[in-house]
């Protein structure tokens, strides 16, 4: 396993001297394959909404949990908690504060409209999305890289994303969507720990007593 790592670390130093000079879909193949050598990883985020007719911004913090096939855990904890919980096969929403659960099936690959859900595996860079590079957001690292990715089939949740790219390792610190409303969500990474060897059980979901389950729509 370190063999392999270590070849892993040379090839992504390669690439790196050699990516001032990749074309948008070279980056996005480059960063797939990446994606796709990673089993699990664990990252501090911190996530900027600002939107609605006021533009009003709203900052959160928490830690994210990623394991592959589809699993992910989304522990808000400033300034309000929050759970997003995929075990792989169902979706878990719940906000404290509601005192409620909304459950949701977890989209087939091909089907992957959250647009974080590649990161677990779901999805591809490659089929299903147009890659372009762009300049970086605002605040994020300088020398950093920015890609682009328009969907190829129509999301209901997001118009495009934005991925910012660690030039060194290809590492994901930022992402960013634009919603049909012109609503922009962002995030950004840090700590990142990659094939920590996380257990399923991280993904188990536990509905909390006193709380409505609701089941939302299948998706058209």
């Amino acid at each position: 396993m370190r063999f392999l790592a270590a070849l892993t670390a040379l090839s992504l130093l390669a690439l790196a001297g050699r990516a001032a000079d990749m074309t948008a879909s070279e980056v996005a193949a480059a960063l797939q394959k990446r994606i796709d050598g990673i089993k699990d990883f664990t990252t501090d985020f911190t996530h900027v909404y600002e939107g609605g007719v006021l533009r009003k911004q709203i900052t959160e913090r928490g830690h994210l949990l990623v394991k592959k096939p589809g699993k992910m855990r989304w522990d808000y904890t400033t300034p309000e908690q929050k759970q997003f919980v995929s075990d792989g096969l169902k979706m878990y929403s719940y906000i404290p504060l509601d005192k409620q659960v909304i459950v949701s099936s977890v989209p087939r690959d091909d089907e992957a409209s959250t647009p974080t859900l590649f990161l677990a595996g779901k999805g591809s860079l490659t089929r299903d999305f147009t890659a372009s590079l762009v300049d970086p957001p605002p605040g994020m690292a300088p020398g950093a890289r920015a890609l682009k990715l328009v969907p190829k089939a129509r999301q209901r949740d997001y118009d495009w994303l934005t991925l910012v790219l660690d030039p060194t390792r290809l590492d994901i610190v930022g992402l960013q969507t634009i919603d049909a409303q012109g609503g922009k969500s962002s995030f950004s990474f840090t700590n990142l720990k990659e094939n920590v060897g996380l257990a399923d059980k991280e993904f188990a979901f536990k509905i909390p007593r006193g709380v409505d389950v609701v089941s939302a729509p299948a998706r058209q």
